[in-house]
C-alpha cells in the first residue's frame, strides 16, 4: 500500500516570497487535470466589461499575490492541501476579439477540465465567464445551485443591445436551464439601480436575494447555516465578485 503524496504550496521559508514559480500559491503546474481533485485555472478576459477594463490581468495578479497565502486556516484548522491533489493548469486561451466565440471556447475548455470530476477554481476575468462555465457544469451534473456574492445581480436582459456581457450571465443561465433556481442565493447586492425593481427578477425566478443592508451590524453565521441547508449535498457553483467588497478595501 502506498501513501498518496499531495502537492503543497511552496512556503516562504523554502523560497523567498518574491521567488519561485508564478503559479497559484506557487503550486506545481500541469497541462491537464489528470489525477487532480481540484485545479486553479485562469480566464484572462475583460472584453465583456462595460466600464473599466483590466480584469484580463486578474489571473496573473491573483497568482502574484497568492504567494503570501499559507496552507492552513488558523480559525477553522482547514488543511485542504493535506487531502486534495491540487495544481495550477494555466489559463484558458480565449479569443480577445470575439466575445460570443470566447463564450464557446470557455465552455469547451471546462468540459475537458471537469470530465473526470476535477473541481475548477477559476481566476477571472470579467463576470461574463460564469455563464459558459455553468453551461459545461450543468452538462455533467445537471442544474446546479448558486452562491453569488456581488454588488450587482448581473441579470440584465441586454447591455447595449447585446445578450452576452458581464451584466447578463445569470439571466442567460436561468434561461438556459443550467441553474437550480430554488438553490440560488445572491448575497450583498447593493447601490443604485436603473429601476426600483432591479433585484426582483431573480426573486421571481426563485432566488433568495440578500441585499447588503441585511448584512450590516450582525453576524452572518446564521445566514451561512441557512445557505448550507438550502444547498444540501448537491453540486453548487460559488461566484465571488471583487466589487462585493467595499471600494475602500478594493478601490481598483
Amino acid at each position: 500500500m502506498t501513501t498518496r503524496l499531495f502537492n503543497q504550496p511552496l512556503g516562504g521559508n523554502e523560497m523567498p516570497r518574491f521567488g519561485g514559480p508564478a503559479t497559484m500559491m506557487r503550486l506545481p503546474t500541469q497541462p491537464t487535470t489528470e489525477g487532480l481533485d481540484a485545479c486553479f485555472v485562469g480566464i484572462p478576459m475583460d472584453i465583456g466589461t462595460s466600464n473599466r477594463p483590466g480584469t484580463r490581468f486578474g489571473p496573473r495578479q491573483i497568482r502574484t499575490e497568492s504567494c503570501m497565502i499559507r496552507p492552513y486556516n488558523m480559525a477553522t484548522r482547514a488543511a485542504p492541501f493535506d487531502s486534495l491533489q491540487v495544481a495550477d493548469i494555466g489559463d484558458v486561451a480565449i479569443d480577445t476579439f470575439n466575445l460570443p466565440k470566447c463564450v464557446d471556447i470557455i465552455t469547451d475548455a471546462y468540459r475537458d477540465i471537469i470530465k473526470d470530476g476535477c473541481k475548477p477554481l477559476t481566476l477571472g476575468g470579467d463576470h461574463t465567464l460564469s455563464y459558459p462555465i455553468l453551461r459545461a457544469i450543468a452538462e455533467k451534473y445537471g442544474p446546479v445551485g448558486l452562491i453569488h456574492v456581488d454588488a450587482h445581480a448581473d441579470i440584465n436582459e441586454h447591455m447595449f443591445g447585446e445578450p452576452i456581457a458581464h451584466g447578463t450571465p445569470f439571466r442567460r443561465a436561468v434561461e438556459a436551464g443550467v441553474l437550480d433556481t430554488k438553490r440560488c442565493i445572491q448575497i450583498g447586492v447593493r447601490g443604485t439601480g436603473y429601476a426600483a425593481d432591479d433585484f426582483d427578477w431573480p426573486r421571481e425566478q426563485g432566488f433568495r436575494v440578500v441585499q447588503v443592508e441585511e448584512c450590516w451590524h450582525k453576524s452572518l453565521t446564521p445566514l451561512m447555516e441557512e445557505v448550507r441547508a438550502q444547498m444540501g449535498d448537491r453540486p453548487v457553483y460559488l461566484s465571488f465578485d471583487i466589487d462585493s467588497l467595499d471600494p475602500s478595501i478594493a478601490p481598483g
